[in-house]
């Protein structure tokens, strides 16, 4: 990559891996030498320290935790719902509650139709099948 750069773009990759303790051995006390010596490596070495020093500060503010919550609810305030929809009740019971009462109806409907008179699950030995051969209707 340094091999296609030219000028001041090459002192700011070399300053930057230099800041960065990404060069090693020879190469990373050549740079030193540099920006001890040259005006230029020196004037970008002191930019990007300032540039670091700025950005490292800029950390300590940190936004708080029910930010998302509050975006959201202002949004929703001021569009008047066009945004965001009723909350269904999906939204507002887990799914995981919604889904043993469903296996609890059917456990209902279930036993329902097992206890039934008409005894829809519950085989029945009257109506099981014959084994009597079924008369043929060929001529």
């Amino acid at each position: 990559m340094s091999d296609e750069l030219t000028g001041e773009d090459l002192i700011i990759v070399e300053v930057s891996d230099f800041l960065d303790g990404t060069l090693q051995g020879p190469a990373k006390d050549a740079i030193a030498a540099k920006v001890a010596s040259d005006p230029d490596y020196k004037r970008i070495h002191e930019e990007m320290l300032e540039t670091k020093k700025a950005m490292s500060g800029m950390q300590k503010a940190r936004a708080p935790a029910t930010f998302a919550q509050d975006v959201t609810a202002t949004i929703h305030k001021r569009s008047a719902g066009r945004f965001f929809a009723r909350r269904t009740l999906g939204d507002r019971v887990p799914f995981g509650v919604l889904m043993i009462v469903a296996v609890l109806g059917l456990c209902m409907i279930g036993y329902f139709l097992w206890a039934s008179e008409t005894g829809s699950l519950k085989p029945n030995p009257s109506h099981a099948p014959t084994t009597e051969p079924i008369p043929s209707t060929t001529r």
